[in-house]
């Protein structure tokens, strides 16, 4: 499928004389499921973390390792030669390295928040005397790594702001170790917690916290909550409490800790699936002194989702309990079963909850509406006290201290990058803290929202941003994304990757997909297990409404997502290759047969399901990417990246998939190649340094307009920036 206007494609094609992919053996490995049979002929990409492997074979893996380096180098030799690649680095690098700004978490007079900065590869963690102190660089994740690596992955100030917990990484792998600094003078404690350690919640004196980890880094259903006392080594702390050994709550996301500021309550929150957890209460204090650990079922068995929220010595509830869209309860600890629920903010049909905080004297809940933020104000009995005016239509997130009415909003939308205001919750008084100094001009950009019917008559609504003067002319090269899972919300953000394909003339898609938690749980799980398939049809629909409403073409239209977005492009690929013109498919889940094998993938069977079930068999095969794959198809040019240290999604999905799809495709292996990044330093995605971030953004802004016809004008003009921290 040549884009029909390649003739001015000229700004932005593959050098001539583009060789094919390297080749891989085909190694078919046979198999019955449930009385299917199966051949799997790319098996061995698998390595040794294939489950059928007893031990390791380092021998396979360097195979692997070699087959991977050729295919990474026949990708750099594609993408690193697009003539007009320098012009979007260029301008990526203009908008990358502008940096960003992170809500504060306030501690007394304390302020502490991350920033990256210039060429920063890393945020780093500041702290401020008061709100408008001068910001005092208390962690360089920079300093610590000459490569860039090292990065921030979480910090917790104690309560009186005298201490901060904090949580480093390297290399994209996630496994954060937990190390303590005084924030006096910035100097280390001895105590370092290693285990991916996360959820952290200090005693009012500081003398100590309750935190999450893994007793063994590298088994993700290890779970545990314990107690740390500063000074002491982490191996003398004790387990409160652990992840179920056996049984299907084995292999969830397990226990996660919640503790009251008094440091009186404990709650555990055990997640079940992917839409429902248990709750139970503990009393910590008497834990402290007794060594006895009573548990109080808060609920326990519901398909709902329940969080704890500890304010004002009291328990409100965030649940889905009978609740789709969410409610506020307020809970007597001692008389804590869903009988006893005191209800102070009810379900609302026309939004969704998607968080609760507590200020002085205030709940604010955070409602999601047509897929936009509104903030609600009530007392704490659940009285209104009207809304939270927010700076536009967008997405938003209330930072909030039980002891203030003082919180900061962090506010950004397609055409305004994030964006941090001091507002006062009593008055509804709001003054810009900050903002980074991005060179766009945001009044040229116009966002639309549309609403479309999927295949089986939904409503489904759809965000489309694009520069001003657009003529649906049927010839615009559109990028379409979407995720579709695990009640995500997919709501407007800024996203500087975006922002030279808007200015050369292109247009960003992104529908709010079943699967996602826009609409409430029902919502999700329409997208969910056997109901999959509504996920790829909503994608679909959002593509052929584009067409028909003559925003652009088949030649023209290159659908992106990462992860669970990954499996929706890969779906969407195998499904309609004719729909579409270019693919990525990024860190994706795309083998949907074996994908539970493999790192924490066991955590995703009750979203997708698994073949091991003879139930689940028949829709996991009917729409799996990677089964799906038809030789002789017309495939248009895809795009697969992984990341070798991912702790989530294993590589091996994207390096079979790109194998599979290079033995099958028709096209023209020069026009429309597969091809395939495993990048070596990088995970998931979090942490990864910005000079590979810029890199990453460059590859796919450059794929997609080589593929849809983008003309890249020869120069951009940087427009003046907005305004930045008053």
């Amino acid at each position: 499928m040549r884009p029909l206007f390649f003739f001015v494609a000229i700004f932005l094609v593959a050098l001539p004389g583009i060789a094919d992919a390297p080749p891989t053996t085909v190694e078919p490995v046979q198999e019955t499921l449930h009385g299917v049979e199966l051949v799997d002929p790319y098996r061995w990409l698998e390595g040794s973390d294939a489950p059928e492997l007893e031990e390791p074979s380092p021998a396979l893996d360097a195979r692997v390792a070699e087959w991977t380096e050729s295919q990474n180098s026949h990708t750099r030799d594609v993408l690193d030669n697009l003539v007009g690649r320098n012009q979007i680095e260029q301008r990526l690098k203009e908008l990358l390295t502008v940096g960003n700004v992170g809500s504060p978490d306030v501690r007394g007079n304390r302020y502490f928040n991350s920033e990256r900065r210039g060429d920063e590869s890393q945020p780093v963690l500041y702290v401020r005397e008061g709100h408008d102190g001068e910001p005092r660089r208390l962690l360089d994740p920079n300093l610590l790594d000459a490569d860039g690596l090292t990065a921030l992955a979480w910090f917790e100030p104690s309560q009186d702001g005298e201490w901060i917990a904090f949580g480093l990484y390297r290399g994209g792998d996630e496994k954060a170790t937990c190390y303590l600094m005084r924030v006096d003078d910035g100097e280390w404690l001895a105590d370092e917690i290693p285990g991916q350690v996360r959820s952290i919640f200090w005693l009012p004196d500081a003398s100590g916290f309750i935190y999450r980890r893994l007793a063994d880094a590298d088994d993700p259903y290890s779970g545990q909550i314990k107690f740390h006392q500063v000074g002491r080594h982490h191996r003398q702390d004790p387990v409160i409490f652990e992840q179920f050994k056996e049984g299907p709550l084995a292999t969830t996301w397990g226990p996660y800790p919640a503790v009251d500021p008094e440091a009186k309550w404990l709650a555990v929150v055990y997640f079940t699936s992917t839409e429902s957890n248990d709750l139970w209460l503990y009393d910590f204090a008497k834990w402290r002194q007794t060594g006895e650990l009573e548990k109080v079922d808060v609920i326990v068995g519901a398909t709902a989702q329940t969080s704890p929220i500890f304010a004002d010595g009291k328990l409100f509830l965030q649940t889905t309990l009978d609740a789709p869209n969410g409610r506020i309860v307020a809970v007597d600890p001692a008389n804590s079963t869903p009988e006893n629920w005191r209800e102070l903010v009810p379900e609302r049909r026309d939004a969704v909850i998607q968080s609760v905080s507590v200020a002085k004297g205030r709940l604010a809940v955070d409602y999601l509406d047509k897929a936009s933020t509104r903030i609600a104000l009530f007392d704490l009995e659940g009285q209104s006290k009207g809304n939270l005016e927010l700076p536009g239509i967008g997405t938003a997130s209330l930072a909030t201290e039980p002891d203030r009415s003082e919180a900061f909003i962090s506010f950004e939308s397609f055409n305004e990058p994030d964006s941090i205001y001091r507002v006062d919750l009593e008055s509804g008084e709001r003054s810009l803290w900050a903002r980074p100094d991005v060179p766009v001009d945001p009044t040229q950009i116009v966002v639309e929202q549309v609403f479309y019917t999927s295949r089986d008559g939904t409503e489904v609504p759809m965000f489309i941003v694009h520069r001003k003067g657009l003529k649906r002319n049927g010839k615009n090269p559109t990028m379409l994304s979407g995720y579709g899972g695990f009640s995500v919300s997919m709501t407007p953000r800024f996203s500087a990757r975006n922002f030279p394909w808007l200015e050369a003339g292109g247009v960003y898609a992104m529908p709010n997909l079943r699967g996602g938690g826009e609409f409430g749980e029902d919502w999700h799980r329409a997208g969910m297990l056997d109901q999959k398939q509504n996920v790829f049809d909503d994608f679909i629909g959002a593509a052929e409404w584009l067409i028909k409403h003559n925003y652009t073409n088949p030649d023209q239209l290159g659908i992106l997502g990462g992860s669970n977005g990954g499996l929706l492009t890969g779906a969407a690929l195998v499904q309609r290759p004719e729909l579409f013109s270019a693919v990525l498919s990024a860190v994706p889940l795309l083998d949907m047969l074996r994908y539970q094998h493999f790192l924490m993938a066991r955590f995703w069977v009750p979203e997708y399901g698994s073949a091991e079930n003879a139930e689940q068999l028949p829709f996991l095969l009917e729409y799996s990417p990677y089964q799906n794959v038809q030789k002789g198809t017309e495939y248009p040019a895809v795009l697969l990246t992984a990341g070798a240290n991912d702790s989530r999604v294993h590589p091996l999905h994207a390096r079979k998939m790109a194998a599979r799809l290079q033995s099958a495709t028709s096209s023209d292996s020069e026009q429309e190649p597969i091809l395939l990044w495993v990048e070596g330093d990088v995970g998931h995605g979090r942490g990864k340094p910005l000079a590979l971030r810029q890199r990453d953004a460059a590859d796919v802004l450059s794929f997609m307009a080589w593929q849809l016809g983008l003309r890249w004008p020869p120069q951009v003009a940087s427009p003046a920036p907005q305004t930045g921290r008053p």
